[in-house]
């Protein structure tokens, strides 16, 4: 699993019971998740259709910094399934674990639409992902 962005825990995000709200970390998760697929897919187009059985495993608390893990497990036409782990980085604690994210790229229209990776397996989208951050690298060096 790769953890690839960070949220602080400040007050605001607090419950009654002093431990990070769990619908404050389910937006985050929505925002970053999406965030996620859309690069994956090439569009920022792209809504949320489905999140899967939420297993919330232990609590966060003012100060502490969480971080969000993604992992591509399914590819459609028009959607891309994402599963996600989010944990609390000094510890490594896992927080929260969501099984399945469904998102599904839109067209000008808001209608589905076909996304860069449609049709590929598993294995050539890596493929394809990491040859795109080798390229984008290339060009921030020269």
């Amino acid at each position: 699993m790769k953890y690839y962005s960070r949220h602080f825990v400040k007050p605001g995000d607090l419950n009654p019971a002093q431990r990070l709200f769990g619908g404050q970390l389910l937006a985050w998760i929505d925002e970053e998740a999406a965030i996620f697929a859309g690069c994956q897919m090439g569009t920022p187009m792209v809504v949320t259709k489905l999140m899967s059985e939420i297993d919330f495993v232990s609590s966060a608390f003012c100060g502490d910094v969480v971080e969000f893990g993604f992992e591509v497990v399914a590819i459609g036409r028009t959607s891309l399934t994402v599963h996600c782990e989010v944990r609390n980085k000094q510890t490594r604690e896992l927080i929260i674990q969501v099984e399945r994210i469904v998102f599904v790229a839109l067209d000008a229209d808001g209608k589905p639409a076909p996304h860069n990776k449609a049709g590929m397996s598993l294995e050539e989208a890596r493929l394809a992902t990491q040859r795109e951050r080798e390229l984008r690298e290339q060009r921030l060096a020269s």
